[in-house]
């Protein structure tokens, strides 16, 4: 199982996110927003996943996953949005290690979306 960072200014979905990914067995650390999140990756954790919202204020989701890519190139990346051009912007980040998931989702396609990363 990985050790999982998830970043996202709505407790609901951090609450949410949270719950779906540890009933598959992983460890999932809360941040909410993407400072404080790049803090945490610059820490030294070893994170498997990063799973963040695009949409927060100050470091938005997308300027984290370019930071992250830069800084551990194996991290694997999980942009959420609920809004389809912000996706098309993460995906322009070009990384193998990177996959989107449109809100609203359902659980089991949070937890299907990391299974896929994993591999």
């Amino acid at each position: 199982m990985a050790h999982i960072l998830l970043a996202d200014d709505d407790q609901a979905t951090r609450d949410l996110v949270k719950r779906a990914l540890e009933a598959d067995g992983h460890t999932v650390d809360l941040t909410q927003d993407g400072t404080e999140a790049l803090e945490i990756l610059s820490g030294g954790t070893a994170f498997g996943v990063l799973v963040s919202d695009v949409h927060m204020p100050g470091l938005d989701g997308i300027e984290l996953a370019r930071r992250a890519i830069e800084d551990r190139p194996g991290l694997k990346l999980l942009l959420m949005s609920g809004f389809a051009e912000e996706l098309d912007r993460a995906r322009a980040l070009n990384s193998p290690n990177l996959s989107v998931i449109m809100k609203p989702f359902t659980l089991e396609q949070m937890r299907s979306a990391v299974r896929a990363l994993l591999g």
